[in-house]
């Protein structure tokens, strides 16, 4: 049986919520929302006819009993206010939040990234070419994540909407192109020794890298996640991140 991204996503959250105890409550909390991220993909590939963003209003409801279950007090407060008003569902789907309340880019993110990558599995994609966004949807990345590649490594972008993977310079800040080797410190910590920092002291924005020489069984969307306190430590010495994941961290 081939293992879909979503089967490997949901597995390294379940092996994440026992060997990470800190992260233990979120990536539990992002494996259920992987399970129903698979469903809303599954619909996708099994719809009888071609489909836009409206077929996944149909996911709404099931997706706000989800968060108002499983997720924080603030989300499960916002789920069930977006619940309540279904002429924010449009909303939600176009501009993926609530221009009103980011507190509601939860539920346009969750429906959105199974749609778009669904999308651009079924896409010719230009991947070879550095640029700073993603090549296919042209949003921002959520992560790089480095790989061997003869005698050193290979860097790639990873978009936080439809998961493509693109080709990128190591030596390059993705928020404002510094490429002085001396203002892209890196930054690293022993309980995550496979993430780590990549800042710039240009634009003071940090993109977390997911190393797989380091670990090769890490899954770079969610280990990201899971390195929240990478996250704590970069805001706390003056960064921003160039672009939060899925449940805005």
């Amino acid at each position: 049986m081939i293992r879909s991204a979503w089967d490997r996503r949901i597995e390294r959250a379940g092996e994440l919520e026992q060997s990470c105890p800190p992260a233990a409550a979120l990536m539990r909390f992002y494996g259920e929302t992987a399970r129903f991220q698979r469903q809303v993909t599954q619909g996708l590939a099994a719809a009888a006819q071609p489909v836009d963003e409206r077929f996944l209003l149909r996911y709404l409801p099931p997706l706000f009993e989800l968060v108002r279950r499983e997720g924080t007090a603030p989300m499960a407060e916002a789920a069930v206010l977006a619940a309540r008003s279904p002429d924010l569902w449009d909303a939600l789907l176009r501009s993926h939040a609530d221009p009103t309340d980011p507190g509601y880019a939860l539920f346009g993110r969750v429906l959105m990234q199974p749609y778009m990558e669904w999308r651009a599995s079924q896409s010719e994609i230009d991947t070879g070419t550095v640029r700073p966004t993603c090549p296919f949807c042209g949003e921002n990345p959520v992560a790089a994540v480095l790989r061997q590649e003869g005698d050193g490594g290979k860097r790639t972008l990873l978009c936080s909407l439809c998961a493509t993977e693109w080709e990128f310079r190591r030596m390059l800040c993705p928020s404002c192109g510094e490429e002085d080797r001396d203002k892209l410190p890196v930054y690293t910590a022993e309980q995550f020794a496979h993430v780590r920092v990549e800042a710039c002291e240009t634009c003071r924005v940090y993109l977390k890298a997911v190393d797989l020489t380091i670990n090769g069984l890490a899954v770079p969307v969610v280990d990201e996640m899971a390195s929240v306190a990478l996250d704590l430590w970069a805001e706390e010495k003056g960064y921003s991140k160039l672009q939060p994941n899925l449940f805005q961290m």
